[in-house]
C-alpha cells in the first residue's frame, strides 16, 4: 500500500517510531520533494484518520512498525493518496490485509448488510472485526454516524444497528 510506505519513509529515515509533525513534514517535502509542505500536512492527517499513526504530544507515533516496510527503489508516491478514504474502502483493505480476497470480502459485507439492515460501513466494520483486523477507529466513527442518524430520525440511539456496531468494539 503506498500510503503505508510513504508515511514509513520519514520514520524510516530517522530510525525512529515518534517524530514531531514538522520533522515529518520537512522529510516529506523538503528531504524527498514529494509533495509540498500543505500536501505533507494533509497527509498527516489521511494517516490519523486511517490509523496508520497517532498524535501524542505534538508528535506523531506510528501505529505499525516502519522497519517492517520495505520501499521499493524509486519510489515516489501518487497524489492520490492525499484523498482520504471512505470508511468501507478502509474497511475493506483492512479486510484484504487480513487475507480475504477482495471479491469475497465485497460479498461477505453485502451478505451482513443485508442479514443485519445496516449501513454498508457498519457491515464492513463487522467483517473486518470477525477477520482480526484493527479496526476499533472505524468502529467508532460507525457508531457516531449511527448515533447521528438516529438523533435526526428521533430515534434513540439504541438501535440494533448502533447496537452491532459498538459490540463490534
Amino acid at each position: 500500500m503506498s500510503l503505508e510506505v510513504a508515511v514509513a519513509v520519514p520514520f524510516k529515515q530517522r530510525a525512529t517510531e515518534r517524530l514531531g509533525e514538522g520533522e515529518f513534514v520537512v522529510a516529506l517535502s523538503l528531504d524527498r520533494d514529494w509533495f509540498s509542505p500543505d500536501q505533507a500536512k494533509r497527509l498527516v492527517d489521511v494517516a490519523v484518520g486511517r490509523g496508520l499513526v497517532a498524535e501524542e504530544d505534538g508528535d506523531l507515533v506510528a501505529r505499525f512498525d516502519p522497519a517492517d516496510v520495505t520501499v521499493p527503489e524509486g519510489f515516489v508516491p501518487d497524489d492520490s493518496i492525499l484523498r482520504e478514504q471512505s470508511t468501507f474502502e478502509t474497511a475493506l483493505d483492512a479486510i484484504v490485509a487480513a487475507g480475504v480476497e477482495k471479491q469475497r470480502a465485497v460479498a461477505a459485507i453485502n451478505e451482513r448488510q443485508r442479514a443485519l439492515a445496516i449501513s454498508i460501513e457498519a457491515a464492513a466494520v463487522l467483517v473486518a472485526k470477525e477477520h482480526g483486523a484493527a479496526v476499533d477507529h472505524l468502529a467508532a466513527d460507525v457508531r457516531e454516524k449511527l448515533a447521528a442518524a438516529g438523533d435526526a430520525t428521533g430515534e434513540g440511539g439504541g438501535d440494533d444497528a448502533a447496537t452491532g456496531a459498538a459490540e463490534a468494539e
